[in-house]
C-alpha cells in the first residue's frame, strides 16, 4: 500500500505535525507499505519531529506567501504550479490513500485529481465557532460555506477527532478517529513547584486567561512558577508579556520557547494547565496524561471533555470561568497527594488512546 500525506510543511512545531509524525512512523514499518509526505513549502528545513528513515519526503517548492490572501494574484499564480506538480506526482506515485490533514489550496481540487486513490480529509480544529458564523453569514459567505460542504462530500471520508465534531460535517462521510499517543515510561515528578502550559502562542490558546488566573494563584503561592512552551504567533508573546508585567508576575511567569520532546519536559512539572478558546483533540493533553501529569483545563469546545475524566485525572472547569479555574489550580498546588492520585489515574486513562488501538481504526478506514 502507498500512503501519501499532502500538507504545507513539517518543520514548525504543532499538533498536526506531531500527530502526523506518530502515524507515518507507524505506517512506514508495516509490511508492503510505502509512506510519502508531500509538502508545498518546506523551504529546505528539517522536519521538527523525528521521522522514520523509510518515510519519503517530497517538497513541491510552491512557497505560498502566507502574509497574503489565498486569493491574491501572487498566490493564485502559485496555485497553478501547485496543481500541475501535484497531479503529475500522483500519477508517478500511484498512492492508494491520500490524506489531507489541513486546509490548503489543494483542498478544493484533490477530489478531482485523486484518480483511483481513497481520499481522506482530517479535521484537526474545532468547527464550533464556524457554526455560529454560518448562522449570520452574508450571501457571499453563505455561498462559500455551501461550496466547502460540497467539496467535503467529494472526499471518501472526513476524519474528525471526537463525536461532538461529527455534527459539523454536513455530508454522511464523517468518521471519528481520535489522535493517538505513544505510551511512555516517562513519569512526572509532581513535587516540583512548577505548572506548564504549551501550544502556539496565539489568541485562540487563551493564555491571557491563564495569566489572570495565575495572578490569584501567585498571591497565595508566590514560590510557584508558570512556564509557557510554544512558538510566538503574530506578536502574541509581546502582548502576554505586557500583561505579565502589569500583573506583577515577572518573577513567576516565563516563556520557554519550543522543545523537541515535550513529554520529557513535562516530567519536570507538577500540573498541566489549559485555557483554550477551542480545542478539537489536543495532543498536549494526551502527552500530559501519558507521563502522569494532572490537568486543570477549561471545558473548551470540544476536545478536553473527550479526553479528560473530571475529578479522576483532572479538574474540568466551566468554560471561561477564570475564578473557578484559579480555585482548582490552587487546590492541586496545595495537595501533593491529590496530584499523585490524579497522576496515577491519568496513566491508566490515557491507554484508551494508545497508538495501536487508534491505528486499528485507521486500518478499517483504509480497507
Amino acid at each position: 500500500m502507498n500512503i501519501l500525506i499532502s500538507t504545507d510543511q513539517i518543520y514548525l512545531h504543532g499538533g498536526i505535525e506531531k500527530v502526523m509524525a506518530t502515524k507515518v512512523n507507524y505506517w512506514a514499518n508495516l509490511p508492503d507499505t510505502k509512506v510519502f509526505i508531500v509538502t508545498t513549502e518546506q523551504r529546505e528545513n528539517a522536519p521538527c519531529y523525528v521521522l522514520d528513515y523509510k518515510v519519503k519526503l517530497i517538497d513541491l517548492n510552491i512557497n505560498y506567501d502566507r502574509s497574503k490572501s489565498y486569493f491574491s494574484a501572487h498566490n493564485l499564480k502559485k496555485s497553478l504550479s501547485h496543481f500541475r506538480r501535484q497531479k503529475k506526482l500522483f500519477k508517478e506515485l500511484e498512492p492508494d490513500v491520500i490524506i489531507s490533514p489541513n486546509i490548503n489550496f489543494d483542498h478544493y481540487w484533490l477530489p478531482f485529481i485523486k484518480e483511483k486513490s481513497k481520499l481522506i480529509k482530517e479535521r484537526h480544529s474545532s468547527r464550533y465557532q464556524e457554526a455560529d458564523r454560518r448562522k449570520s453569514a452574508s450571501f457571499l459567505k453563505g455561498i462559500k460555506f455551501r461550496l466547502d460542504d460540497w467539496i467535503d462530500s467529494r472526499y471518501d471520508h472526513i476524519v474528525v477527532l471526537n463525536e461532538d465534531e461529527k455534527k459539523y460535517v454536513k455530508s454522511d462521510n464523517a468518521v471519528v478517529i481520535p489522535n493517538p499517543v505513544a505510551l511512555t515510561d516517562l513519569r512526572a515528578d509532581l513535587s516540583k513547584k512548577q505548572v506548564i502550559a504549551a501550544g502556539r502562542l496565539s489568541p485562540v490558546k487563551g493564555f491571557d486567561d491563564l495569566i489572570n488566573a495565575w495572578a490569584e494563584v501567585h498571591a497565595e503561592f508566590p514560590d510557584w512558577q508558570l512556564h509557557f512552551y510554544g512558538q510566538d504567533y503574530l506578536g502574541t508573546q509581546a502582548q502576554l508579556q505586557k500583561q505579565i508585567e502589569v500583573r506583577g508576575l515577572n518573577r513567576s511567569v516565563f516563556f520557554k520557547g519550543n522543545v523537541d520532546n515535550l513529554p520529557e519536559t513535562m516530567t519536570h512539572y507538577s500540573i498541566y494547565a489549559m485555557t483554550s478558546e477551542t480545542e478539537c483533540f489536543p495532543m498536549v493533553l494526551l502527552e500530559a496524561l501519558s507521563v502522569g501529569l494532572p490537568v486543570v483545563s477549561y471545558d473548551s469546545p470540544h476536545g478536553p471533555k473527550n479526553i479528560l475524566l473530571n475529578e479522576q485525572d483532572s479538574f474540568l472547569i466551566p468554560y471561561k470561568k477564570i475564578d473557578i479555574f484559579a480555585v482548582h489550580l490552587k487546590k492541586l498546588i496545595a495537595d501533593e497527594r491529590l496530584r499523585r492520585k490524579f497522576g496515577q489515574e491519568a496513566i491508566k486513562n490515557v491507554q484508551r488512546f494508545d497508538l495501536l488501538n487508534v491505528m486499528k481504526k485507521w486500518e478499517i478506514v483504509f480497507h
